[in-house]
């Protein structure tokens, strides 16, 4: 198992496929946005949704911060593609089912999924805060605290 990137360490770049075969780069949004790149361990499951659902909510005021939200599972595009339906998320979910990118990241779970892991990253490309514990209902005011706090 990979080791988890820390503050301060430049963010493993990676490709994947969402919805539509668009592919989507972390180096998409260098210089663009601060990036809160989200690990979660399946659609459609209770904590899942609640962190989902948290950071839609909050997406107004984390647009006007700057900043991206994507998530990351192992799940298959189709399975990402219902889930956002299903809870009109408004933002990328990425289909990570080779594990290259959790693997990278160093939050592959015991039972092959991703952990509930999330890294903000600045408009550099560096990790600037690794939640290892999330409040799946208020991830997204957990985030918006944190791009204020670091001012990114």
């Amino acid at each position: 198992m990979s080791d988890i990137p820390k503050v301060g360490d430049q963010a493993p770049g990676f490709e994947a496929e969402t919805y539509g075969g668009e592919k989507i780069k972390l180096s998409d949004y260098k210089g663009k946005s601060t990036v809160a790149l989200y690990f979660y361990p399946k659609d459609n499951t209770p904590g899942c949704t609640k962190e989902a659902c948290s950071l839609r909510d909050g997406m107004d005021e984390l647009q006007k911060l700057g900043v991206q939200v994507l998530g990351v599972s192992t799940d298959g595009v189709k399975s990402h593609e219902g889930f956002r339906n299903k809870f009109e998320l408004n933002f990328p979910l990425l289909s990570d089912k080779s594990k290259d990118i959790i693997t990278a990241y160093g939050v592959e779970s015991e039972y092959g999924s991703a952990r509930r892991v999330t890294f903000l990253i600045d408009k550099s490309g560096v990790i600037r805060h690794v939640w290892m514990k999330v409040k799946t209902a208020s991830h997204c005011d957990e985030v918006v605290e944190m791009v204020k706090e670091r001012g990114l």
